[in-house]
């Protein structure tokens, strides 16, 4: 009797639009406020949450474990917000069309989203867009326990063309941290003699600026809230990754790569971009010809883990705290 009374509770406050459950017991989507939306869905497992806006979007606004802190930057004076006709940035986890264009790329995303709730997480789809044609989905499917989760970024051309563009994963983190992110493997000369992978610069990078750091394995780019001149590179690696450093805890993203195939701005898998606000950890597709009623996809698996405290951003202290987390 008691089960079928919880039964019956629980169906009551799915039709009254409160609460809905995935069919996995360990991950758990509950329809929830957020900073002002009163339509945003939370994907947990006990162990971490993600938060994802019903009411604009397809974004993931949070990202963090239980109680913690969001690694994911918000624009406060943004949230709650819907309607609006330009693009807001407002923070969290998108996808675009690369490579970028002022006026498609930055098309609005400003009105609500489909949700459909699945055994271990959700989609979000957006509607058409009116001015590209487009329409744009994320999907989360979060482990029964621990932190990992993947990521779907999909891309479907609703216009009556062929169209070449690629899917463009832009992640951006809160303030404060340092993004790590790893080139090929290395070699040694003579012994070495091919090139290993492209490093792309935009009219605005400027390699002096005290916020990169280059290692023989790494680069990496500092967030400063005191420094507004925008800096951004990009490079290929076909085992893709970054990691973000924030408060003792680490955000990582991993997407795979295919050298036989072209990818956007010269050919890039990956891409940062920093200004005062924010700091992006962007991945790529490679660029294909998306048919009328065909879709892209942009897979990233994503982790967080705590006590992650370089001593320092070396090639030594990074491979020390950074190599055994992406060997899980």
């Amino acid at each position: 009797m008691g089960d079928t009374v919880g039964v019956q509770q629980k169906l009551l406050l799915i039709l009254c639009g409160v609460f809905v459950t995935s069919t996995n017991a360990a991950v758990h989507v509950e329809k929830t406020s957020y900073k002002g939306w009163n339509n945003c869905y939370k994907v947990a497992n006990g162990d971490v949450e993600l938060i994802v806006t019903g009411d604009v979007g397809p974004r993931i606004i949070r990202f963090g474990f239980i109680g913690g802190q969001n690694l994911f930057k918000e624009y406060p004076e943004q949230l709650g917000k819907s309607g609006e006709e330009k693009f807001q940035l407002r923070g969290g986890d998108r996808v675009w069309k690369a490579p970028e264009d002022p006026v498609a790329t930055w098309a609005p995303d400003n009105v609500p989203v489909e949700i459909r709730v699945t055994a271990n997480g959700l989609v979000a789809r957006a509607p058409i867009e009116p001015l590209t044609g487009l329409q744009k989905e994320i999907e989360i499917a979060l482990a029964s326990s621990g932190t990992e989760v993947t990521v779907s970024h999909r891309i479907t051309n609703h216009s009556l063309f062929p169209l070449e563009f690629a899917p463009w994963v832009l992640t951006m983190m809160a303030q404060g941290g340092v993004a790590v992110t790893g080139f090929p493997p290395r070699g040694h000369h003579p012994q070495n003699l091919e090139a290993t992978n492209p490093l792309v610069m935009w009219a605005y990078t400027n390699l002096a600026d005290p916020r990169w750091k280059f290692t023989r394995k790494y680069l990496t780019l500092r967030q400063d809230p005191n420094n507004n001149d925008a800096q951004k590179l990009g490079l290929f690696n076909v085992d893709t990754w970054a990691a973000y450093l924030l408060n003792g805890e680490a955000f990582v993203k991993r997407a795979t790569a295919d050298a036989s195939k072209t990818y956007p701005d010269f050919g890039c898998s990956f891409e940062t971009f920093t200004n005062n606000e924010f700091l992006e950890m962007e991945t790529l597709g490679p660029l294909t010809k998306v048919l009328p009623g065909k879709t892209v996809e942009q897979v990233e698996h994503w982790a967080l883990y705590r006590d992650v405290k370089p001593a320092g951003l070396t090639d030594e202290e990074l491979t020390r705290v950074l190599l055994p987390l992406l060997a899980k």
